[in-house]
């Protein structure tokens, strides 16, 4: 079996979601309209952030953070797969290849990181609620966000040696529509054992870790919210956690479940569906599940929406 290694092998094929002609252009079509949505709708919620005063806040400058990553996120993984749908030019160089896939796990690592620090903060606010100024800071706030970019792009480093310096076998068509950590490996000739090490501590160190700590606050948070007397008190603050926690739910459901799990069991037909989840549907639902199910986002949209019409009365 021929090997090739990164100086010999110069592209990988990347083979889309299907390989059926037929549903190149609706795919186009539908993958089209959702980017666009992720585009608009995580802008709408960074300009909303922007604009309005009272939401200036550390709980809605993480969510601006989660929407910039959302973006990335996108705008890495869904431009080509559309060129590819759309053109048929499914090439993409070794070190394209690479370098999309540092960038794609990088914002998929920051993003478990930064979800982990928006549940800390939550916990801070609701059970420490007269220190919650003192204790999350603008210099403790920022200082945390940047520690969930840099950790985030630091974390992936191990893994993308790990693969820029594998051996791959025969062929070099990616049986994805990006270049995905599992795809790689099933192309890759290295050891099976340092391979599931890899995947393991890929979930482990990036997604794990952070979980338990959200978990952890999670815990907390509801220990010390049952405790409250009044029944509409505890309603109150179930409904502030509550576009987080379905977020967290979405999004660590997803990635736990298609990257902590024996590379033996891998099924590159059913990571593609998981992967469509994550790459594309969450960063889509992720301004609903926050404009919708909150009542600060939709007070701001509503103040917005009077100023522009009083605005529009008054020119005409």
């Amino acid at each position: 079996m021929e090997l090739f290694n990164q100086t010999s092998l110069t592209e990988f094929l990347i083979m889309g979601l299907s390989e059926n002609p037929l549903l190149q252009i609706p795919l186009v079509i539908m993958f089209s309209l959702l980017y666009i949505m992720t585009l608009l709708g995580n802008l709408v919620i960074v300009a909303i952030i922007c604009f309005d005063k009272l939401l200036q806040t550390p709980m809605y400058y993480f969510l601006s953070n989660l929407s910039f990553l959302d973006i990335g996120f996108t705008s890495v993984t869904i431009p080509k797969m559309l060129s590819v749908c759309s053109t048929g030019n499914n090439s993409i160089s070794f070190s394209a290849c690479i370098l999309q896939f540092y960038l794609c796990f990088s914002f998929l690592s920051t993003e478990f990181f930064l979800l982990s620090v928006m549940a800390l903060d939550r916990y801070v606010a609701i059970c420490n609620p007269l220190r919650y100024t003192v204790i999350m800071s603008k210099r403790v706030v920022a200082l945390l966000a940047v520690a969930s970019w840099v950790l985030g792009f630091l974390n992936i480093i191990p893994h993308t040696m790990f693969i820029s310096n594998s051996f791959f076998c025969g062929s070099n068509k990616i049986k994805h529509f990006f270049c995905d950590f599992t795809a790689l490996l099933k192309l890759s000739c290295t050891d099976p054992y340092y391979i599931n090490i890899a995947t393991f501590c890929l979930g482990a160190v990036s997604g794990l870790g952070p979980f338990m700590l959200t978990i952890t606050s999670y815990v907390l948070i509801v220990s010390n919210i049952l405790k409250l007397p009044s029944a509409r008190g505890r309603q109150k603050l179930f409904s502030t956690c509550s576009s987080h926690l379905t977020t967290v739910v979405l999004f660590y459901g997803t990635e736990l479940g298609l990257y902590m799990r024996p590379t033996s069991g891998l099924s590159l037909e059913k990571d593609k569906f998981f992967a469509v989840l994550f790459t594309v549907v969450i960063p889509v639902l992720n301004p609903i599940v926050y404009s919708l199910r909150n009542q600060d986002v939709k007070r701001a949209v509503t103040k917005i929406r009077l100023k522009i019409w009083y605005r529009d009365t008054m020119l005409h």
